[in-house]
């Protein structure tokens, strides 16, 4: 008998990029880029790029994270959720590893275009961003194994993207873009956490000390809660406090629809149900941006 044809490899290094997740780089771009509008400062070009870079970093964390949890063994026959391309022996390590080098050569460029053009701090974030990235499955930092690879997400998707994005289009880090970063960064916990819960057998086998491993599965929900509470917050406490549009109230709306639909799926067990609240908390990144940047057009005279 002939052997079962290999699968095309595009879709194989497609799934590696896991374009489902990259709204956690699309989301606080948005919030950081409507900030930059409603302060009268936005210009396209620094906002471009600083989305070529978030993207970039973004899938130079995903690469290495299926590089380096293929090599320990910890995406192995028994995974629950979707094939890895090392783990399943698609894409051998070393092709993994070129393609990981290409993506952080690329990811320095926005770096350094920003730096010239906003301000030096984004070489800093940018080589900060790259380790961490790399960092995230990778020794010695093993960011994931560690326990802190949420600690990574919320900031630099959160307050760092969202506050960057918008010191990218004049130079100025504000405070309500650092406080609007934060229900970005939420999220992008709600995401990661809920991942962990549906690993969590795996990683505790491989060692792999994520939160859930740490401080268990009820303290991580009760994280997720408090994550989707706090983008709920965020645009509410930021209308009110630092008066921007009332419109972007419409973003916690969104928050309180998914995020509370993906937090109340808890009793249901199984890969596919916790397929389902990945795909709403990823559906929630995106349209959180969305409502967000739309909102900032809508004042309600509320106030």
């Amino acid at each position: 008998m002939r052997n079962a044809a290999r699968p095309s490899m595009i879709p194989v290094w497609i799934s590696a990029i896991r374009p489902k997740t990259l709204g956690a780089s699309l989301c606080p771009v948005l919030v950081g880029a409507t900030l930059a509008r409603v302060d009268g400062v936005f210009k396209w070009q620094p906002v471009l790029v600083a989305l070529a870079g978030a993207l970039l970093l973004q899938i130079a964390s995903n690469l290495a994270n299926d590089l380096f949890d293929g090599l320990r063994g910890t995406d192995g026959s028994t995974r629950v959720g979707p094939q890895r391309a090392v783990g399943s022996g698609l894409v051998t390590p070393r092709a993994m590893v070129s393609a990981l080098g290409l993506t952080v050569v690329l990811a320095a460029l926005p770096a350094a275009w920003l730096a010239v053009y906003a301000s030096p701090v984004f070489l800093a974030i940018g080589m900060l961003g790259a380790m961490c990235a790399v960092g995230y499955t990778a020794p010695p930092l093993s960011l994931a194994y560690r326990g802190l690879g949420d600690v990574f997400v919320f900031l630099f998707f959160g307050p760092i993207a969202v506050a960057g994005t918008r010191a990218a289009c004049d130079g100025a880090w504000t405070t309500p873009a650092l406080v609007c970063g934060c229900a970005t960064g939420a999220i992008g916990v709600c995401l990661l956490a809920t991942n962990n819960l549906r690993d969590e057998a795996g990683d505790r086998a491989s060692g792999k000390r994520t939160i859930v491993v740490r401080f268990g599965a009820r303290f991580v929900r009760r994280l997720i809660s408090l994550c989707v509470n706090v983008a709920i917050a965020v645009p509410i406490i930021a209308a009110i406090v630092f008066g921007l549009p009332k419109g972007i109230m419409i973003a916690s709306i969104v928050a309180a629809l998914l995020g509370g639909a993906a937090s109340r799926r808890r009793s249901i067990v199984g890969g596919e149900a916790f397929g389902l609240r990945l795909a709403l908390f990823g559906l929630l990144l995106y349209t959180y941006g969305i409502a967000f940047a739309a909102g900032s057009y809508l004042d309600w005279g509320v106030g």
